[in-house]
């Protein structure tokens, strides 16, 4: 295993257990609830194979479902991230000779480049627990609210952590 690998193995377990022992608990004004663990699949390295895409990203939604009493909510939601992380990723960065190498962060893609990855996988996240949650328990208004202010504090935490992170990582990699 490389540095890199055991680094984030080492943050994913991190992440989890700040997800279940503290963020399952947050729920700020009644809407916005942060999924910080996400940091783990944003993260995988590009040229990582499918299945193990895959596979890890099915285990840590597993994780948190197992923890969190979701009912299976969130590796499907998972799944879905591990299925669209690449296309998401080469729509906005088409440069496919730099990104073979590349783990996601700030500073190898880029501010703009990261942010709109992270916005739109973290929005198709909350879009997929929220719709999955609700099934006729929310008003759609509330659904849409509860998506939007989700998806906005969990960028703002993604991106502070992957600062914070990714300064301390810059030697390590």
């Amino acid at each position: 295993m490389t540095k890199a690998a055991i680094y984030l193995f080492i943050t994913t377990i991190f992440l989890i257990a700040a997800q279940v022992i503290v963020f399952n608990h947050v729920c700020l004004f009644g809407v916005a609830v942060p999924f910080i663990f996400l940091y783990t699949i944003l993260r995988l390295p590009v040229n990582l194979s499918l299945e193990w895409t895959f596979t890890i990203s099915f285990a840590l939604g597993l994780t948190i479902d197992i923890f969190s009493d979701t009912q299976g909510m969130c590796a499907l939601a998972c799944t879905m991230l591990a299925a669209l992380r690449r296309p998401v990723l080469r729509l906005y960065f088409s440069r496919d000779d730099e990104l073979t190498d590349a783990y996601p962060s700030i500073s190898s893609l880029g501010f703009d480049v990261y942010f709109k990855y992270t916005v739109t996988l973290t929005l198709i996240f909350c879009a997929l627990i929220f719709i999955i949650e609700s099934l006729d328990v929310y008003t759609f208004g509330t659904i849409i609210l509860r998506i939007g202010a989700s998806t906005v504090l969990t960028v703002a935490l993604l991106l502070g952590i992957d600062c914070l992170l990714h300064r301390n990582n810059e030697t390590r990699t």
